[in-house]
């Protein structure tokens, strides 16, 4: 029996070490997300494009100028709020031209690593398309990109108030 018992410390040493190992590839594969340091950057400009839309939705609708008063033929192009979601910042800026969305670009979104390029990749033109398509905020979003879908509708609703409609 005596001899069992030298054969076993070396079987836990054996499993102690794989076990180890095991905790230690899956501690270095952890990526953790962390905040996106550029939401900063777009936000001023952003803001300095349409600085005095965005600031005021009160006179948005006041300057309701694109209600064909003196600019029939003109084109407005806006830029929403910068939304944060869990992944990262969404803003979305809107060409309006007679009162009608002639245009839908996505200024950021999250891209910072590829399973989230491979998500926007189908989704932002999805979003796009539903924009375009329902003239309004009133979008249905893209399974799978749910986060995203929920920035960009805000973010749109945003330049859609900063452009008066």
């Amino acid at each position: 029996m005596h001899a069992l018992r030298k054969n076993r410390p070396l079987r836990r040493v054996v499993l102690a070490s794989a076990a180890t190992v095991s905790g230690l590839v899956m501690l270095l594969s952890l990526k953790p997300h962390t905040p996106p340091q550029i939401a900063a950057a777009p936000a001023p400009a952003a803001s300095s494009g349409s600085g005095a839309t965005a600031g005021s939705d009160g006179s948005g609708s006041s300057s309701g100028g694109s209600s064909s008063g003196g600019r029939s033929t003109g084109t407005k192009t806006t830029t929403g709020d910068t939304v944060q979601t869990r992944w990262g910042p969404v803003q979305v800026r809107i060409t309006v031209r007679n009162g009608k969305i002639t245009d839908v670009t996505a200024v950021s979104y999250p891209s910072e690593n590829p399973r989230d390029q491979e998500i926007n990749g189908y989704a932002i033109p999805q979003l796009r398309r539903q924009a375009l398509a329902a003239q309004s905020a009133r979008i249905d979003g893209v399974s799978g990109a749910t986060y995203t879908s929920d920035g960009y509708r805000q973010s749109l609703q945003s330049a859609l108030d900063s452009a008066g409609l």
